[in-house]
């Protein structure tokens, strides 16, 4: 297994191939200010985008995932309608 960077290794290594944290971001598609995060160490990189990144940087072992962070499994997407329902009905009962 190969070993994983740190932050600042991962840093080191954008250096090294000439490559600054913003085009690196645009390269691979990612939220340019969640991969300066990440590289300064503030992020845990648990699920979803920085999951991502950090795999990608070589910081975490895993897979590449396309599930949002924080989403509870089979739970439904919420909608504004939905909200807006609700509204609707607990001003009719009050």
């Amino acid at each position: 297994m190969k070993k994983l960077r740190t932050h600042e290794e991962a840093r080191a290594w954008l250096g090294y191939l000439g490559i600054s944290v913003s085009q690196w971001a645009r390269d691979n598609q990612m939220n340019q200010s969640l991969v300066y995060e990440i590289l300064a160490g503030r992020k845990k990189c648990l699920r979803g985008m920085s999951h991502n990144i950090a795999v990608l940087l070589g910081m975490k072992a895993g897979v590449m995932t396309d599930r949002p962070g924080r989403v509870t499994p089979g739970a439904p997407e919420r909608r504004d309608t939905d909200r807006r329902d609700h509204e609707r009905r607990a001003g009719a009962s009050a």
